[in-house]
């Protein structure tokens, strides 16, 4: 999953993004309005978490604007002002949730599961296919019984892939939501990650369930590709 966070003070964004990325988010980071306008008209995130006091253009005037370009990405307004009137007026602006700082990482972790959750009604916290498992919350991944580790890319690239099952999925669309800005789309990271991916899940003896479907992209599901 990918998160665009608009924070303007620099302390802050860093320790959003460092919780973000701990839970195996890829985050990219506005500071001001403006900027995250232009980034969330210009890629694609899965979340948005927008501080209402930005720079050069206000974060309820960002989510309008989104909004009236028929952007629909999750918002989630983060302020020092928790009047009724200040949550009203963000929700009406177009957010989806409104949380008062100070916070806790836990909490605005939650809120953001809650957030996609409602934005794909399908995703649970714990996704399958066949006997593999993928616990979004613990963090861990199953096959057969037996536990499987994974870096933190290699669980975002699985999460990404186990969502859209048994549909496959183009790598566009994995830089987009599983890699941040400054990935680099001229490697070959996305097919080495997949590789790794692949000898971990799909062990020898074991169905294959991750499979490359030719001028399309990946897929895990269960059957050939």
């Amino acid at each position: 999953m990918r998160i665009l966070v608009a924070e303007d003070v620099a302390k802050m964004s860093e320790h959003i993004r460092q919780g973000l990325e701990a839970e195996g988010y890829a985050v990219d980071l506005a500071a001001d309005g403006a900027e995250a306008q232009w980034m969330a008209e210009t890629h694609s995130y899965d979340a948005i978490v927008l501080d209402v006091m930005l720079p050069s253009r206000d974060g309820f005037a960002v989510a309008r604007q989104l909004r009236h370009k028929q952007n629909q990405v999750p918002i989630l307004f983060l302020t020092s002002r928790g009047e009724v009137e200040d949550r009203v007026r963000g929700l009406d602006a177009g957010g989806d949730d409104y949380l008062v700082k100070p916070f806790s990482m836990a909490e605005l972790l939650a809120r953001l599961r809650a957030l996609l959750r409602r934005q794909r009604p399908e995703l649970t916290n714990v996704l399958r296919v066949a006997d593999l498992e993928l616990d979004l919350l613990t963090h861990q991944a199953v096959r057969g019984g037996n536990p499987i580790e994974l870096t933190r890319r290699e669980f975002a690239l699985l999460e990404f892939l186990m969502s859209a099952s048994p549909k496959p999925v183009s790598k566009t669309a994995i830089v987009e939501h599983v890699w941040d800005q400054h990935f680099d789309s001229e490697t070959n990271v996305v097919n080495v990650h997949v590789k790794h991916l692949r000898d971990k899940i799909d062990r020898p003896g074991l169905k294959p369930l991750l499979h490359t479907v030719r001028g399309v992209g990946f897929a895990v599901r269960e059957g050939p590709a």
